[in-house]
């Protein structure tokens, strides 16, 4: 597979809500970052509010408290507020916050939103002196999906990425661990195709006690990244053009991974869910219905865990060359709302540096992700975790990271069509092909 991780900096017309639980900007242009003395003769101080999506183990305010507070020590002016939001309902809060101009100092968040909305729309601050000063060893595919026509927006913490697992004793009980790379943890898709029909002849004599080989789960659209690294990895395509003008689910390659998904649901060695999302396919993987899982991560390992009766082996999906290329779980870091504060940009810029180039600090805060530094002068930030062997399959995946997609624009609306498509083709028996050109047709239509 050609691996090349390139910028797609496209527009991202999606009107995104987002909307304000609280204050976000207070503070007046006599204040100074430091604690410098302002003219009245009293000492000024900045107070940042910053909005955290909840990612990783940044579930709520008490996840900052070590970080902020050490950042506070060492800049005895600045007073930051923490505010956790969501996916849920985080969209709509911070609309709501930004058309009522009481946007947050900082966000939390990816690319997805930082760059494709927010710096799209004119509301962030340039970050590119930060990168200038601390970025050298950040790899391009980030560096790329940081910036908006050379301008830096969003300075990053860390990443990981999207891959699958199986569930090892089933896989070596049905004599198809012959037909995955262990120590790489990748596969072909002539491998893949063998293992699936192992667990299903497998399964059929009661050599295991599986009911499914694997689940193309299409009844909404959690998860999707599962499905369409499956799609993309098959024949070595991508899910957009290179040139970001195109959705690419009608090419010859993903019409012909989609055909191969449906003669294996036809065949049984896969089968499809037109109820199911990713979690309910994971809760499959985790009671031992299913024999693979599409939406793994370190963070489902944990969640699972205490469920999981056998070994769940990462994996890397399969793909012709036996080259994968991964989706990012990420990359997450920060990007600054221009409040017209200078004291205030200043101070959130000092924060932002501090979180993710002070080592210590920003260690703590990749760990508290639960995924891996940007910064590859870091090393294994795990190495001495009681888990690092459990992770380090993890941190393997980081390797085969591969385009980002998600500026695209229409990004939103497409993920609603890509699981109806699914459906059609694995549980209704559409022509593949008639029902990859109308998804393209109708997901091209947001691109703007």
């Amino acid at each position: 597979m050609k691996k090349r991780i390139l910028a797609l900096l496209l527009a991202a017309s999606m009107s995104l809500g987002l909307a304000a639980c609280g204050g976000g900007g207070g503070g007046t242009t006599e204040t100074t970052p430091g604690g410098e003395t302002g003219s009245g003769g009293e000492t000024s101080s900045v107070e940042l509010s910053l909005w955290s999506f909840n990612i990783g183990g940044f579930t709520d305010a008490a996840a900052w408290d070590s970080i902020v507070a050490a950042f506070e020590e060492a800049n005895p002016g600045i007073k930051v507020t923490v505010t956790p939001i969501n996916y849920q309902d985080g969209d709509q809060k911070l609309t709501t916050a930004i058309s009522s101009n009481n946007a947050p100092d900082i966000i939390f968040e990816g690319p997805e939103r930082i760059v494709g909305n927010y710096a799209r729309e004119g509301l962030m601050v340039d970050l590119s002196d930060l990168w200038t000063a601390s970025g050298s060893d950040i790899s391009e595919g980030i560096s790329s999906v940081s910036q908006l026509d050379g301008t830096y927006y969003m300075y990053p913490l860390s990443v990981a990425a999207h891959c699958m697992a199986i569930n090892y004793e089933a896989f070596e009980a049905a004599g198809a661990l012959q037909y995955i790379d262990e120590e790489t943890r990748t596969w072909t898709t002539d491998n893949f195709v063998k293992a699936m029909e192992a667990i299903r002849d497998a399964s059929a004599n009661g050599t295991i006690n599986i009911t499914v080989p694997g689940i193309i789960y299409c009844g909404a659209q959690g998860g999707d990244q599962g499905t369409r690294a499956l799609v993309n990895n098959l024949y070595s395509d991508y899910y957009v053009t290179e040139d970001g003008s195109s959705y690419n689910a009608n090419s010859a390659n993903n019409v012909k991974a989609l055909t191969l998904l449906q003669e294996m649901v036809n065949n049984k060695s896969m089968s499809a869910n037109a109820s199911f999302a990713a979690s309910d396919e994971l809760q499959a993987f985790a009671n031992q219905t299913c024999a693979v899982t599409f939406c793994w991560n370190y963070s489902n390992y944990t969640q699972y865990a205490e469920q999981t009766q056998f070994t769940p082996f990462a994996m890397a999906f399969p793909s012709d060359d036996g080259e994968p290329e991964l989706e990012m779980a990420g990359p997450y870091g920060f990007g600054v709302f221009n409040n017209k504060d200078e004291a205030k940009i200043e101070a959130a810029k000092k924060f932002v540096d501090f979180v993710c180039n002070d080592q210590t600090a920003g260690t703590e805060a990749v760990k508290t992700t639960g995924f891996f530094p940007v910064h590859a002068d870091w090393g294994d930030v795990y190495a001495d975790a009681e888990d690092a062997e459990v992770r380090a399959p993890f941190a393997l995946m980081s390797d085969y990271l591969g385009r980002y997609y998600a500026l695209t624009g229409g990004w939103t609306e497409q993920r609603a069509l890509w699981w109806p498509m699914l459906q059609a083709i694995m549980t209704t028996g559409a022509d593949v092909q008639t029902a990859a050109d109308d998804f393209v047709t109708q997901a091209n239509a947001n691109i703007g």
